[in-house]
């Protein structure tokens, strides 16, 4: 097993030090869904929500996730990110949200892309709360990480 790099030798937290690591383009792509009635799905599609268009406002939320990570998960660096793509799609049985992150720099995006899957869920929960107490956030899980080199000119 790896040695974990967010404990020092004592097991106390600390921040992973990555100033030795080489820059690479990272991305990561991460999904996730929750389990909505048909109802809530019909009050989704035709957009008669409360709240306002669920879709688009959890497609924010996680955009603005994204960029907030390391603010709300203690340990993660934070990160100048390129790119954050949150897709939220309406299906039969609820709504499924995938997203893409994509960075310059010396640490993976992989907690920024889940985060934003997380609270694009969540965001959906609560615009959804006042008509459906049966919803169920799962499978929220990492897709895929890449890290290619970028070469120094």
């Amino acid at each position: 097993m790896n040695e974990l790099s967010h404990t020092n030798h004592k097991g106390e937290a600390k921040m992973a030090d990555v100033s030795a690591k080489e820059i690479s383009l990272r991305k990561a792509e991460a999904c996730g869904q929750i389990m909505l009635q048909p109802e809530t799905c019909r009050l989704i599609r035709e957009d008669l929500m409360k709240k306002g268009s669920v879709l688009t406002v959890a497609q924010i939320a996680g955009i603005s996730a994204a960029k907030d990570c390391a603010r709300l998960i203690p340990l993660c660096h934070p990160l100048p990110l390129s790119r954050i793509d949150v897709t939220p799609k309406l299906t039969e049985s609820g709504v499924e949200v995938s997203s893409c992150v994509v960075s310059t720099g010396r640490t993976g995006v992989e907690m920024e892309a889940l985060t934003a899957v997380s609270v694009a869920l969540l965001t959906v929960y609560d615009m959804c709360k006042a008509v459906d107490k049966t919803m169920s956030i799962t499978a929220i899980h990492l897709v895929s990480k890449t890290k290619t080199p970028v070469n120094s000119q």
